[in-house]
């Protein structure tokens, strides 16, 4: 055999033995990454979207200014409150421009992440249920056009019912979904709530110690223990 071919004979003996170390070790990162552990820190919460123990909201609630959870509500009402979603459920639409007199692309969490009064937009900020989720823009967006895109057969859903506590004068249940609604000082804390479901007890802060989802709407009956 030549020497050339002994030459790349041996550097594709090099690059082959290169190339199945880089696969062992990015075999070995992908198996051992863990995407809660690593998303936690770089966005300082939990990375959950559903959360029983209220872990999340607690260390949220923490957070929040005193001004914002002492603040008096305003007079926002519920047609406001959906007026500025598609159906009751859906992410709430962008009210206002997305850049300064700069150009330069403001950031949500700013003002979004503990709420307060917001001198450029007048306006009280609400807090965002899920602080973890950073790229806003994915489900929030800003209206371009206030006509019909394409004729459909949509139905929406139905406004939750508020109340419904088993007893009188028991704390109500839940009335949606937690999922992506963990913080519930996002829709019922602070000047800018809807005036029917603020709170009059901001000091607690772990609301599903007495408010629980409302999952069964039959009577409930215990088995006969034997």
């Amino acid at each position: 055999m030549k020497k050339p071919d002994l030459k790349n004979l041996k550097l594709f003996f090099i690059f082959s033995g290169v190339c199945t170390l880089a696969l062992i070790i990015v075999v070995f990162i992908g198996f051992s990454f863990k995407s809660e552990k690593n998303l936690a820190k770089v966005n300082k919460y939990k990375a959950s979207d559903f959360d029983h123990k209220a872990k999340q909201f607690f260390d949220k609630y923490k957070e929040v200014t005193p001004f914002y959870m002492e603040g008096v509500s305003t007079k926002r009402t519920f047609n406001q409150y959906y007026s500025l979603r598609q159906y009751p459920g859906s992410p709430p639409y962008i009210t206002h421009e997305q850049f300064d007199d700069k150009g330069v692309q403001l950031e949500c969490l700013s003002c979004h992440e503990k709420g307060g009064f917001a001198k450029a937009m007048k306006n009280y900020t609400p807090v965002t249920p899920h602080p973890q989720h950073t790229y806003c823009i994915q489900c929030h967006v800003k209206p371009q056009t206030d006509k019909l895109f394409k004729g459909h057969d949509w139905v929406s859903v139905n406004i939750p019912k508020l109340g419904r506590s088993a007893l009188p004068g028991s704390p109500p249940p839940i009335a949606h979904s937690l999922q992506m609604r963990e913080n519930c000082i996002a829709c019922h804390v602070g000047p800018g709530t809807v005036v029917p479901i603020r709170v009059n007890h901001t000091m607690r802060g772990s609301c599903r110690q007495c408010h629980v989802p409302f999952e069964v709407e039959g009577v409930f009956k215990r088995k006969n223990s034997k």
